[in-house]
């Protein structure tokens, strides 16, 4: 009997275990430091809670760094114009975002300019962080 009776504590459970995936802007990211990346997209990973897509980006002495993108998931990237072949591995792109917090070369992405010239906006909703710029 109370083996039966656990189930539905169970079920509750899981059922928002993926409310814990998801994370305010400024758990992460610093909205006091704006960055702009202008690089080549390397990777998409088109997945929930969050889309990310990595971009090479050369620093001041040439060198490229790998920098991670985080950005809305797909349902919101939808609604905003986006489709799954919007970014493509080769792409040069312009990314307006925020850096991470403790310097990892990982930013939010707020805005991308995208290899036809559109300027499509990448935050999430409702994250509490800034507006694309």
């Amino acid at each position: 009997m109370v083996r039966y009776a656990l189930w539905p504590i169970l079920g509750l459970l899981l059922a928002g275990a993926p409310l814990l995936a998801h994370h305010s802007f400024a758990a992460e990211f610093d909205g006091k430091k704006p960055v702009t990346l202008n690089g080549v997209v390397t990777k998409v990973e088109w997945q929930n809670p969050h889309t990310y897509f990595y971009v090479n980006v050369k620093d001041e002495s040439g060198r490229l760094i790998n920098w991670a993108l985080e950005s809305a998931g797909p349902q919101t990237l939808l609604k905003r114009g986006w489709n799954k072949d919007s970014l493509k591995v080769g792409d040069k792109i312009t990314v307006l975002g925020y850096c991470a917090r403790g310097g990892a070369k990982v930013a939010a992405a707020r805005a991308v300019v995208l290899p036809d010239g559109r300027k499509v906006n990448a935050a999430p909703a409702g994250d509490g962080g800034p507006e694309a710029r």
